[in-house]
């Protein structure tokens, strides 16, 4: 339920809605009411955070800090109308480095009726090429329904930052030689405006991780998944995890599968 408030401020009265705030002018202007219901985030006890309000498709992050996954009891967990409709699961990093639990959350995600999809964490350090092989050993294809493969890139490197785009695009053309479908690239919202803008980009579907703005529509647009939390419960898995949404109905999410 929206608390609603009233303040004094001057010539004009406020009227504080969620997170949000209403101001009525002296007037009788309403000034930023259509914000202020924006901001306000319905409340999801059950999985331990405010998520943003109108988002319909909710999904987490998984690795190997989750450790062991009851996937079957995150696919039945629900408050009000939101459940776990996806989860993004890392499958390598580097040039060697496996997620040792990837193979079992593949296998039991899907099993669960959860749409799944497989990610690597990029070394900016090491050749695009090499890391592009070790993806395709953990995840050897993608059946029809899987979402698409997702570049994380998170880190510099402290390296040429013209080299680094450039590998990240040969990551990309790889591995959608490799699966068919056009790769997800995650990164966080800094690193995204510093790095990522360019025209090179523009075509791949964005996972934007920013936690704090109560919409990321308000700071940026043409994203498809907003990771924006990293402290979801979730029956099933102990500890916090990664929650996202995606801006879109189920006909635009599996517009970003394997068909």
């Amino acid at each position: 339920m929206i608390k609603t408030r009233k303040i004094l401020f001057g010539s004009a009265l406020t009227l504080a809605v969620g997170t949000g705030a209403v101001y009525l002018l002296s007037n009788g202007t309403v000034k930023g009411i259509a914000n202020a219901i924006k901001m306000s985030s319905p409340s999801y006890p059950t999985f331990g955070i405010d998520l943003p309000g109108e988002y319909d498709l909710h999904g987490i992050d998984v690795s190997r800090h989750q450790r062991n996954i009851d996937w079957e009891a995150v696919s039945k967990m629900k408050h009000k109308d939101v459940s776990i409709q996806f989860a993004f699961i890392k499958a390598s990093e580097g040039r060697t480095v496996v997620d040792e639990y990837f193979k079992s959350n593949w296998k039991e995600c899907k099993n669960a009726g959860i749409m799944r999809g497989a990610y690597h964490f990029y070394r900016p350090h090491l050749t695009a090429d090499e890391q592009a092989r070790l993806f395709f050993k953990q995840v050897p294809k993608l059946e029809k329904g899987d979402l698409a493969p997702v570049l994380d890139i998170e880190m510099y490197g402290g390296g040429n930052r013209a080299v680094l785009k450039k590998n990240l695009k040969r990551w990309l053309v790889l591995v959608e030689k490799q699966y068919g479908v056009k790769p997800i690239i995650y990164t966080n919202y800094g690193f995204y405006k510093t790095m990522l803008t360019g025209a090179e980009f523009k075509k791949y579907p964005l996972w934007i991780a920013h936690y704090r703005t109560p919409d990321l529509k308000d700071k940026l647009s043409g994203w498809h998944f907003w990771q924006h939390s990293d402290r979801g419960r979730v029956n099933g898995i102990r500890g916090g995890v990664d929650f996202n949404v995606f801006d879109g109905d189920i006909e635009d999410l599996k517009k970003l599968t394997k068909n």
